[in-house]
């Protein structure tokens, strides 16, 4: 169990958190909602004591563990894999490494003996001789091949790393498990193998997700912070936005019903408080009417864009023809010999664990990189408007947010332009900023801003929802269903993928898999279960190998 007993948290004179009341139990997996900058990533700091809250205290059930999901990707970059993740567990890692100094010693004395007998003892109850082989495990769930556990975090890619401080995170049973977009640059299918396993864990588990799926695959319960408080619903995501709607129509047909009921006081008591006869009655109203209180209803902090993509023109039936592309990077062939067509009702999710190939793909496609050879070919009814995964160049100079988009939009109308920014939440002085001052949210929202004035009927987007909060998330998600163009595009939202995409394609070793489904049927299908069939018969020659070594 760990409670919050009245947090309290004040930056400068904002109040972040004030006089917070909340206990998480045993069992239950909790998803911590709120709208950005309400301070969910705050108040996991605060639970794991990396943040001091201005008052209140953290309550740990005493003897259990907590792990949290480091964020510093550097931080281990001089230990290997495996022990990383070991470190999850830090006692056990400090009682390995002192054994391994006093073994190493060469005058053992008669108090290193004892000493390393008390560290035996401990280490056998921490299942210290099942560390590694329950790394390992966790390790090779994420895909992170056991070729790579043995070698310096140092030398693994950012999306490697990730899945290692997850393994670590999630390492040797923990009692509390806090962690902060768990989801962040994993692929499909390590994010289906962490659901289940957050299902199936028994401690108690609190997540900050923007995986609307994912919450709503794994959460048991949500506690959303809204004006600086934090409510406690039981049930998934879908459930609490049910029930917070239900709450809020309940109390205003509430409020509706007394301010009649008001009305109806006071004229009584304004027709016959000076009529003798009647003016008991009156009194009567009055003290009635003094003791009805409405429902004090605030809105929530949550703000949703308006995003709108309207292609400026029809798009015809020839679309898109690729044929025969290769590209090679780096000494390694990211696309080869790939060919395919896209029809005008297409909406196409590029799936898979091999992001580089989609993303050099649609660099491709959008003009930004050159192909080795192979061709492509647009139907000249089309315009595109491309989302890159990394934005940092675009972002680099100095100029003002309504002169950066003003290049893109058909009318040079600075009006026209800050219309746009204000249906993306950019109001007032926001319109203002420096373009290379903005967050990772804010770029977002400025390039969707770009997308829209530009009303291109096709749109290649390649991670855009990146970076943006649930609102946002929901926001996009729509107007992608609604835009009557072809949309090319990746995510690692699930839920994004199964309500935009009637195309599913996956860029394989073996070549392209291209299925006209939804995504849940393309996960369901004969091609997925073979994909999953050999994993398992990798992994069973492996456990054999490994067998094989120890005999």
């Amino acid at each position: 169990m760990i409670q919050a007993s009245n947090i309290t948290l004040r930056l400068g004179k904002r109040a972040l958190f004030e006089d917070v009341n909340i206990k998480f139990t045993e069992g239950n997996c909790y998803g911590l909602i709120g709208a950005n900058g309400a301070g969910k990533s705050t108040f996991l700091k605060i639970l794991s004591g990396q943040i001091e809250a201005t008052k209140g205290e953290i309550i740990i059930t005493p003897g259990q563990r907590l792990s949290f999901l480091q964020q510093d990707h550097f931080k281990y970059d001089a230990y290997d894999v495996l022990n990383t993740v070991i470190m999850g567990n830090q006692r056990l890692y400090d009682i390995m490494k002192e054994k391994d100094a006093i073994y190493a010693k060469e005058d053992f004395t008669e108090e290193d003996g004892i000493r390393a007998s008390e560290l035996e003892a401990e280490f056998a109850t921490l299942n210290g001789w099942e560390a590694e082989s329950d790394a390992a495990t966790l390790l090779n769930g994420l895909g992170i091949e056991t070729e790579l556990h043995y070698k310096m975090m140092s030398e693994l890619s950012g999306s490697q790393k990730v899945k290692v401080l997850l393994a670590q995170a999630l390492f040797g049973n923990p009692d509390i498990l806090l962690l902060d977009e768990p989801t962040n640059h994993l692929d499909l299918e390590a994010i289906r193998w962490l659901e289940e396993f957050l299902i199936n864990f028994e401690n108690t588990v609190i997540v900050v997700s923007h995986d609307r799926y994912f919450i709503n695959k794994v959460c048991t319960h949500i506690a959303d912070i809204d004006y600086a408080k934090i409510q406690l619903y039981a049930g998934n995501y879908d459930f609490w936005y049910e029930s917070s709607q239900l709450m809020i129509k309940q109390m205003k047909e509430a409020n509706k019903k007394k301010e009649e009921k008001i009305k109806e006081l006071q004229d009584f008591v304004r027709r016959f408080s000076a009529n003798a006869s009647k003016s008991k009655q009156a009194t009567s109203r009055k003290r009635a009417l003094e003791k009805i209180e409405l429902e004090e209803i605030r809105p929530s902090s949550r703000k949703y864009p308006y995003i709108d993509f309207r292609p400026n023109r029809e798009i015809g039936n020839e679309v898109l023809t690729v044929k025969n592309l290769s590209k090679t990077i780096d000494g390694v062939k990211v696309l080869d010999n790939l060919s395919f067509i896209i029809n005008r009702e297409d909406k196409v999710a590029f799936v898979g664990s091999n992001t580089l190939a989609s993303t050099t793909l649609f660099k491709i496609l959008s003009g930004e990189m050159e192909p080795d050879e192979g061709e492509y070919k647009w139907g000249v009814t089309t315009t595109q408007a491309y989302f890159p995964k990394d934005n940092t160049k675009d972002f680099a100079g100095e100029e003002i947010i309504v002169d950066w988009l003003m290049p893109y939009s058909p009318e040079k109308d600075v009006t026209y332009v800050r219309g746009f920014l204000g249906r993306m939440l950019f109001a007032g002085e926001d319109g203002v900023k420096k373009v290379n001052v903005l967050s990772g949210g804010e770029r977002v929202r400025v390039m969707l801003s770009k997308m829209m004035i530009m009303g291109a009927n096709v749109l290649i987007m390649d991670e855009p929802t990146n970076h943006l909060d649930m609102e946002s998330i929901t926001a996009l998600n729509n107007g992608l269903i609604k835009f009557p163009g072809v949309v090319l595009f990746t995510s690692q939202d699930h839920q994004f993928i199964q309500t935009i995409a009637n195309r599913i394609m996956e860029i394989t070793p073996n070549g392209l898999i291209d299925k006209i489904s939804t995504y849940d049927e393309y996960l369901d299908s004969d091609v997925m279960a073979r994909k999953r069939q050999k994993v398992v018969e990798v992994e069973v020659e492996t456990e054999t190998e490994s067998d094989d070594t120890a005999e």
